[in-house]
């Protein structure tokens, strides 16, 4: 059987699917409708005569065959896309397309102030960040890289420093310290009302203090749960309650005065964020680019 152009893209798109167990990641992957890879997936399958994938409305997922494809094509296609990837260095300007998995404070402190410059600097570079505080398999969901606190980085992964360390503060509006008083100690935060922050493994977070070689993670109370750090950032500056973030979240509204930072000597510094990726594959020049690019810039310091 003879293959032609449509056949190596269809085969792009079902080692994507494969990847993800979904059209729709697969579609968000790869810059195309959920509909349009089913479409394409049902014409390779009416092609080679056999079921590749087993569809309900709940899963994807792979049949006997479709299993035997992708391990028998997963490892060339890598290697076609390494080789594609390899002529950027006889590009006038280098070109392709980066996706990162970043949680809400990484992409707000770290991409956030690096990327406009970045993107004028090579226009024909194209950055499809996903913004999600849950941890995730980079690679199995068929990202580049993804950044997080270094203390969260997975250990079998390359993982360089993006900035230096942050500390984390807890902050309040001046109208809530003065119905409810500032906490003076860790252990007086039961008694406030607070803003608690769910963890990308839904875990709900507990509060951590440090000082003078004393550590301390406290349970708080929650006036209101959350896992959107913008929105409880407002809503401290709005009187509702205590919350506890990177400093540099809170810092414009800190000088501003529509939030007070309490409990301040016993505010800990943590690991910074890293970008981590696979060592199983070729790093993109766009990436490296990118890397070097957030690196020189040193938005949170380095």
């Amino acid at each position: 059987m003879r293959y032609g152009r449509s056949d190596l893209a269809d085969l792009l798109y079902f080692l994507a699917i494969a990847r993800h167990r979904s059209f729709r990641r697969a579609g968000v992957e790869l810059g195309l409708s959920a509909s349009a890879l089913s479409h394409a997936l049902k014409g390779l399958e009416a092609r080679l005569g056999v079921r590749l994938l087993n569809r309900t409305s709940r899963s994807v997922t792979l049949t006997a065959a479709g299993e035997e494809l992708r391990d028998g094509i997963g490892e060339a296609m890598e290697t076609i896309g390494d080789a594609v990837e390899n002529l950027n260095r006889f590009r006038d300007a280098p070109a392709g397309r980066i996706r990162i998995n970043a949680p809400e404070h990484a992409a707000s402190l770290v991409l956030a102030p690096v990327l406009p410059a970045f993107l004028d600097l090579y226009p024909d570079i194209e950055i499809d960040l996903a913004v999600d505080n849950h941890m995730v398999d980079v690679v199995d969901r068929g990202f580049d890289a993804g950044i997080r606190y270094g203390g969260t980085v997975p250990e079998d992964m390359v993982a360089q420093r993006l900035s230096g360390e942050i500390r984390w503060v807890v902050a309040g509006a001046p109208a809530y310290l003065a119905r409810h008083g500032a906490p003076e100690h860790p252990s007086e935060l039961p008694r406030h009302r607070c803003l608690n922050f769910r963890l990308g493994d839904d875990r709900v977070y507990e509060w951590e203090f440090e000082k003078g070689g004393e550590a301390l993670a406290i349970g708080v109370p929650s006036a209101v749960m959350i896992d959107n750090s913008e929105m409880a950032t407002r809503m401290a500056a709005d009187g509702v309650g205590l919350t506890y973030q990177p400093e540099p979240i809170v810092a414009g509204l800190v000088a501003s005065g529509k939030l007070r930072i309490v409990l301040e000597d016993w505010a800990p510094t943590g690991p910074g964020f890293h970008i981590y990726y696979s060592s199983r594959r070729q790093v993109p020049t766009a990436l490296t680019l990118l890397i070097d690019h957030i690196r020189a810039a040193r938005p949170l310091g380095l």
